[in-house]
């Protein structure tokens, strides 16, 4: 058996005299090798095996790290791992202490920028190219970014920029017409014009064709490629990446490398903003893929595909939080014909699909757009509507300034359901939604609330659209603990906490997904002989100020426990508030939570006991805090 292409990639620098059978033939064996790891280890699938001619070519032709390649997102960056010195750790992708799930520019030199989130690829190569500029350097800046970012309004601001300033810069659209879901709006419907439009690319066959039987042919096709602009002009809609200021190229064909090699190779050639369409297939190559590339998006360790509600694999016995958010959302929504659920292209993910095709005119979805995803439920809201923002804890900080200046300060009845609060698991530090409290709690008017368990998050929904202002729901990742579920939800008391087991010792006051953890460490913490309260906080604001003074003052030991930063957070909120009635330092407090540190990937229980979050950690923290209830005991956390 002939040796493998791939495993004679160490780095970009061997692609270099590689032949095009020997790039295909590379092209084959990176799809093979995605396949077989990423159903073993989990993560990104079809949208890696989109871009594998893509990335081969963007390889063969810059010289990374020197010309600097800047993934936007970095979901379909594996290739690009594979092919920049990683090829022998790929099996450790998305594992505890293995590759990352997306770029960080501190696990390789060829990692130019780091992101999680869509959309910032422009701007930063941008930024990346001025600099060279000022710097008087001449290396390439190419940034990649999907279609499904261009319903970002950040990727326009920089392609607004880019076009004014003229800087040298190369700009790839990889469009496979989906972003994790079919991608919406105008800019799709644009684009599909753009790939099959068949008066242009008819037009262009024939002229090219008829051109090439005159004589000097060769010499006037290359004329004719200078005067394509014109060409297209004539027979297709105004191009916006050239009204923007861009040179553009397309589309190519992005899984003929002959093509994506000779196109690279002529943008490296001009010294202003060039956009190349790149058309791909999410999936490409792994039949499976190709025909879903929705639930192939990602997959679980082991093969299994993703729910598309919740990221976690099929066959479980309990619910999931975002699926039990989804089905009271539809139960409410049948009550109440206000009702109306945005999310930002994360129909899937957010469990709003079966919402959407209950309630299809009721349902939107406005692409990667979480600022106007906001402000647009904000004017829904000022018109009646109760409108239910559904976005991922972590990037609902995009949307800040819309959630204080267009929907807190106006009071407006906005529900935020913040999906994936807390740890996330594998996809890491840029998903981990560790900053809600601290960055919704200092805002006026909003209510934030964390359930301690999927019914509750039940009831928790009816409180924020029952409210008439703002109002948060932060939910985690995953199962929830299979719990019967109230065939009625309902309104609770607004900032009202319940004492779930008496104590005389200690006061551990806990919301959200540390309510379970607590009441567990609890029960550790008898067997050392200490008597633990347990507080399900239910709120961060407000809190529930007469319970908390009163077991303050009863048990004088307070342990608050949160998975969250601890900077800004609920024990931060508690801490506050003892301090305002006069309390501190006579009665002690110890908070658990997260450190304010990057916190990297993996699995989602493993990540809560190295950071102190699982019941023995908690009550070791405890004893630690306290030594007085313990002393002859040595603690090990």
């Amino acid at each position: 058996m002939a040796d493998r292409q791939l495993d004679a990639i160490d780095g970009p620098d061997d692609l270099k005299g590689l032949g095009l059978d020997q790039l295909r033939q590379l092209a084959a064996e990176i799809r093979g090798e995605l396949v077989s790891t990423v159903t073993r280890t989990g993560g990104h699938l079809a949208s890696n095996l989109g871009v594998v001619e893509l990335t081969i070519g963007l390889h063969a032709v810059f010289d990374s790290p020197k010309d600097l390649v800047v993934w936007d997102v970095g979901h379909q960056a594996y290739v690009h791992k594979l092919l920049t010195g990683r090829r022998d750790r790929f099996h450790t992708i998305r594992q505890f202490d293995g590759l990352g799930p997306f770029c960080t520019r501190d696990e390789s030199p060829h990692d130019a920028f780091g992101a999680g989130h869509a959309a910032t690829s422009i701007s930063a190569a941008l930024g990346m190219a001025v600099a060279r500029d000022l710097q008087g350097e001449r290396h390439h800046v190419v940034a990649v970014i999907g279609d499904g970012a261009l319903t970002c309004g950040l990727a326009y601001e920089a392609l607004n920029n880019a076009g004014h300033l003229g800087s040298r810069l190369i700009v790839v659209l990889n469009d496979n017409e989906m972003s994790i879901s079919p991608n919406v709006g105008a800019v799709a419907r644009y684009l599909n014009r753009l790939r099959a439009d068949r008066r242009y690319h008819q037009a262009k066959a024939d002229v090219e064709q008829a051109i090439s039987q005159l004589p000097w042919g060769t010499r006037l096709m290359w004329v004719l490629k200078r005067f394509k602009h014109a060409l297209r002009n004539l027979v297709m809609p105004t191009v916006i990446w050239e009204e923007l200021g861009f040179t553009y190229v397309g589309p190519v064909d992005g899984h003929d490398l002959s093509q994506v090699v000779e196109t690279l190779q002529r943008a490296r050639m001009l010294d202003r903003p060039v956009f190349i369409h790149v058309a791909t297939v999410k999936g490409k190559g792994y039949a499976p893929a190709e025909k879903d590339a929705v639930a192939l998006h990602g997959v679980s360790p082991s093969g299994s595909v993703k729910s598309a509600a919740s990221g976690t694999s099929p066959g479980q016995k309990a619910p999931t939080y975002t699926d039990v958010f989804a089905r009271t959302l539809s139960d409410l929504a049948h009550r109440d014909e206000r009702i109306v659920a945005i999310t930002a292209a994360m129909p899937d993910g957010t469990g709003l699909t079966s919402f959407a095709k209950e309630f299809p005119r009721r349902f939107f979805d406005v692409g990667i757009a979480e600022a106007h995803a906001v402000t647009f439920a904000g004017g829904l809201a000022a018109r009646g509507m109760r409108p239910v923002v559904a976005i991922y804890s972590t990037f609902l900080q995009r949307s800040y300034d819309s959630i204080a200046h267009d929907v807190c300060l106006q009071n407006l009845p906005v529900t935020f359901a913040l999906d994936r609060a807390g740890i996330v698991g594998e996809d890491g530090r840029t998903h981990q939604g560790i900053f809600d409290f601290a960055y919704l709690r200092c805002l006026p008017n909003i209510v934030v609330m964390a359930p301690r368990d999927e019914n509750e998050l039940r009831h928790m929904l009816a409180t924020a659209l029952h409210h008439d202002g703002p109002a948060a729901v932060r939910y985690p990742r995953g199962q929830g603990f299979g719990v019967p579920l109230d065939p009625e939800p309902r309104p609770l008391p607004i900032g009202q906490a319940q004492v779930l087991r008496p104590g005389d010792d200690i006061a551990l006051i806990a919301i959200g997904a540390s309510v379970q953890p607590s009441l567990e460490a609890a029960d550790l913490l008898r067997t050392a002989r200490v008597e633990a309260s347990v507080v399900n906080a239910r709120f961060v604001k407000p809190l529930d100020v007469e319970t908390i003074l009163d077991v303050a003052t009863h048990c004088r030991r307070i342990v608050t426990v949160e998975e969250h930063v601890c900077e800004g957070g609920f024990g931060s909120a508690v801490v506050e508030l003892l301090a305002d009635h006069g309390l501190l330092p006579h009665v002690q407090v110890h908070r658990v939570g997260l450190p304010q540190a990057i916190i990297e990937h993996g699995p989602q229980s493993f990540v809560r006991d190295l950071y102190g979050l699982s019941p023995r950690r908690i009550s070791a923290a405890v004893l630690r805090a306290f030594p007085e209830f313990h002393p002859a005991v040595a603690v090990v956390s």
